[in-house]
């Protein structure tokens, strides 16, 4: 019997590849976004069930995990990918933005954990992968709503896990690098403001993400990871993904803060 996964925003990027290569490995897959009716691809192959969801809308998740369980039978992993980013001079945040930014990455993935953990407690089986990032622990500048979510992911799974392990479910975090996705557009929300003293660190910021020789993974290799992490029944917590991830994870563990930060200062030209 095939087994099935649920993937929070599968639209794009790292959720679309993800349900992609869990279907490829013969996989059922309930892909969930907000806008299935837009998708052009996914709805096209074997055994993956579209289903709209919208981490903000409590009943929209309980549905798909619904109408996913009747389709299939029974779940037996998550991936809470749903998420943006917000990046800026936190004086230059409207509130609202600032709660949006924490109710999309922290408390809709929450939402959505709490809401399937009871089908995974009743089967006493079950895999969470939750996506953060190398910015659930480090960070880059104008970056505080960003950082403090991901932060915040690597907190609520590194605890999690261990209420999950009395119940059968693993949970796992996954940290990708900088990945070739639309993170810059669609799923990114910039605000830069009028304060002419942060100016100077908002263009040097943006110079060094346009920078040509930066690593960039395609969405494809994190989706191997979240396959890896999903399938290789250890107890291993974290996953990383891609070159730069691994470089600038080791280098936060080995150096001390003020070395980190110098290094990170000076690729900014400060």
């Amino acid at each position: 019997m095939s087994k099935t996964i649920l993937i929070t925003g599968a639209s794009s990027g790292i959720g679309k590849a993800t349900a992609i290569h869990f279907q490829q490995q013969g996989w059922n897959v309930i892909a969930t976004m907000r806008s299935p009716e837009k998708d052009t691809e996914l709805s096209k192959l074997e055994n993956v069930q579209l289903e709209k969801l919208d981490v903000l809308d409590i009943s929209s998740i309980e549905q798909a995990i619904k109408n996913g369980i009747a389709k299939f039978g029974k779940i037996n992993a998550l991936v809470n990918n749903a998420g943006y980013g917000a990046y800026g001079p936190l004086e230059s945040f409207p509130r609202e933005n600032i709660i949006r930014q924490f109710n999309t990455n922290v408390i809709g993935l929450m939402d959505v954990t709490k809401a399937i953990i009871p089908h995974f407690r009743q089967n006493k089986d079950g895999v969470i992968v939750n996506i953060s990032s190398i910015g659930g622990q480090m960070t880059f500048a104008l970056g505080s709503l960003y950082h403090g979510t991901k932060f915040a992911v690597e907190g609520i799974s590194e605890s999690l896990h261990y209420e999950m392990k009395e119940i059968g479910v693993k949970v796992k975090i996954v940290e990708p690098g900088f990945i070739a996705t639309d993170f810059g557009s669609r799923s990114f929300d910039f605000q830069a403001g009028d304060i002419s003293d942060y100016l100077p660190l908002i263009g040097a910021l943006m110079k060094q993400w346009q920078n040509p020789n930066n690593t960039v993974s395609p969405p494809s290799l994190v989706a191997e990871v979240i396959f890896n992490a999903v399938t290789d029944g250890k107890k291993q917590l974290r996953y990383r993904a891609g070159d730069d991830a691994n470089f600038l994870l080791d280098s936060r563990k080995k150096m001390t803060d003020i070395e980190f930060f110098e290094m990170m200062n000076k690729q900014l030209g400060k």
